[in-house]
This record gives C-alpha cells, sequence and structure tokens, in this order.
C-alpha cells in the first residue's frame, strides 16, 4: 500500500500486574529497566497529567524541523482479508488526540461522562519541541499498526482516521470499541513530561464502579494485553520501560481515564516515549522506530489474542 510522505503540518503542544516475562525481558533486551517511579514526572505545562488531561504548551512552528511521517492511503481494505492466526479476531484502534482537535477548542473543552465524574471531551495532545504533533504521532503508528494486524487475519477500526473535525470525545472512543465487539483495544499515545524522563509505559484499567463505569470485568484481560504488548515493546523497539513512571515496569494502572473506564472489552493505552525529551523525540520522530513500535504493540497483541 503506498504511503504519503509528505511533512505533517506543525502543531501546537500539550502540555501502573507486573508480568514475570516483562521482567525476564528488561533483563535480557535492554539495560537500565529499573528506574524509579517520579510521580512528579507529569505532562509539564498541563492543569493535569495523563492522555485525557492535556493542555497546551508552545512549540516551534517551522516545518522544517518536523520528520517525514509515513501514512498509507485510504482508510479501510479494499481487499479480502488475508486468512491468518488473527482471522475472526476484531481489534480497535484508537489514535489519541486528533489533528485538528487545536481548532476546536470549545468543543474538546466541553465536559463528557467518564461514569465516575466527568472530563474533557477530549484535548490537543502534546509534540515535540520541534513541533511534530502527537495526534500526527498517533495517526501513522496507528496505520502501521493496522497493516500488521491485517496482514495477520485481524479485522482492523480505527477510532477515527484524520476524517472528522476533532474528537471523538473519549465516551464515545470507549463505545466504538464496545460496539464492535472488540477481542483487545489499543490507545496509541506519546507523553508530554519533563527532559530526562524517557521510556514508554502502558496504562492499565483500575478497578472503578460508578456510575456508566465498571471495568471489573476487563481488569484482569486488560493487565494481561498490556503485560504482552509491554514485553514485546522492549523487545522490539530497544526502549526501556518508562524512569518516571511505573517502578521500572512499564505499567501503570489509573481510575481516572475516561476512556478505560467506560471500556467493557479489553483495552489499555500505550505512551510509546516522552515527546518533550530529546533523546526519546528523536525515536519518536523516527520513521523506522516508529515502524519497530507497532511492530511491538502487535506482536503483543497477537500473543493475548493466541493465549
Amino acid at each position: 500500500m503506498p504511503y504519503d510522505d509528505s511533512v505533517p503540518p506543525t502543531r501546537r503542544a500539550r502540555p501502573l500486574l507486573v508480568a514475570a516475562a516483562l521482567a525476564a525481558l528488561c533483563l535480557t533486551a535492554v539495560a537500565g529497566c529499573g528506574g524509579a517511579q517520579d510521580p512528579a514526572g507529569t505532562d509539564t505545562g498541563a492543569a493535569k497529567p495523563g492522555p485525557e488531561a492535556e493542555a497546551t504548551a508552545s512549540a516551534s512552528t517551522s516545518p522544517s524541523a518536523t520528520p517525514t511521517e509515513s501514512r498509507p492511503s485510504g482508510a479501510t481494505p479494499t481487499a479480502p482479508l488475508p486468512q491468518g492466526p488473527l482471522t475472526g479476531r476484531t481489534v480497535v484502534i484508537d489514535p489519541g488526540h486528533n489533528p485538528r482537535n487545536r481548532e476546536h477548542t470549545k468543543e474538546i473543552n466541553q465536559q463528557v461522562d467518564i461514569g465516575t465524574g466527568r472530563k474533557e471531551c477530549d484535548t490537543t495532545g502534546t509534540s515535540t519541541n520541534a513541533g511534530y504533533a502527537e495526534a500526527r504521532f498517533t495517526l501513522d503508528v496507528s496505520h502501521r499498526l493496522r497493516e500488521l494486524l491485517q496482514a495477520q487475519g485481524a479485522r482492523v477500526v480505527l477510532t477515527h482516521d484524520d476524517d472528522r473535525p476533532f474528537g471523538p470525545c473519549i465516551d464515545e472512543r470507549a463505545r466504538i470499541g464496545n460496539e464492535a465487539k472488540a477481542d483487545a483495544v489499543v490507545s496509541v499515545h506519546a507523553d508530554g513530561s519533563a527532559v530526562g524522563n524517557r521510556g514508554f509505559h502502558v496504562i492499565l484499567p483500575a478497578a472503578v464502579k460508578g456510575g456508566g463505569a465498571d471495568t471489573s470485568k476487563i481488569v484482569k484481560s486488560s493487565a494481561d494485553l498490556g503485560a504482552r504488548i509491554a514485553g514485546h515493546f522492549v523487545r522490539t523497539t530497544g526502549s526501556a520501560p518508562s524512569n518516571y513512571i511505573g517502578g521500572g515496569t512499564g505499567l501503570d494502572t489509573r481510575g481516572d481515564l475516561g476512556g478505560l473506564n467506560l471500556s467493557t472489552v479489553p483495552k489499555v493505552f500505550v505512551e510509546c516515549g516522552n515527546m518533550r525529551d530529546p533523546e526519546d523525540a528523536a525515536l519518536l520522530t523516527d520513521a523506522g522506530w516508529r515502524q519497530k513500535a507497532a511492530q511491538g504493540m502487535a506482536d503483543g497483541i497477537a500473543a493475548y489474542l493466541k493465549g
């Protein structure tokens, strides 16, 4: 499938079950996996930390400073899916944010019900200091992940594909996965933390019950999905688990994210790295590394679905 190698437009920025297999992978695949958690290492410039509570921060607007982005054309396959190990399985990929959210701040600031309270519909996401937007990163990695999963026979649904003016809101993102009766949902993100905070982490749903939220049936399965993704992500990308969230495990459990609270199917968020750290940013803006990130996630999802 052809790719569009045009330079992405610049955007403004936004501002934990630990698996034994993951520990083993850390020891064999990458050095320095035992970083301590730093609760203060949250999104700089944001009113609240985390992928659902991201505020804007300034970034360079030089197009030449942004990396070349690869994305396949077309939102859905035009030919029958190949038969493979994931035939009959449905995976929903949720690219974090939307490239045009920044143009619809009034709409994305509207509060929506997340079961245990109310939160903003969506946020703009972060960016590298050079202006490469998280929303562009998440779409690119999501396209790569879709192709890898489809090649194994999986039916893949994206919550959006740069085909709407803003959003979808976090409650709708959860609803898309639920209505698809997905076997797994992965929300792709990148963090916006302080310089020196490096590495990836996978966010798992906490045991939450209240209002329209009840994660009791998905906590265990989501933890399994997250641990498998984390293990394969280490092995495939060479990136270490976060040195500021998760106590060196690469896993973080949260109960304040609507996209997880409202899910009735196994779901995790993957924060692929910290866009505000120069070393992580160099990886996130590299097309070759983004392919590895997609491969790591695909391998983790496949391992989970195969049992």
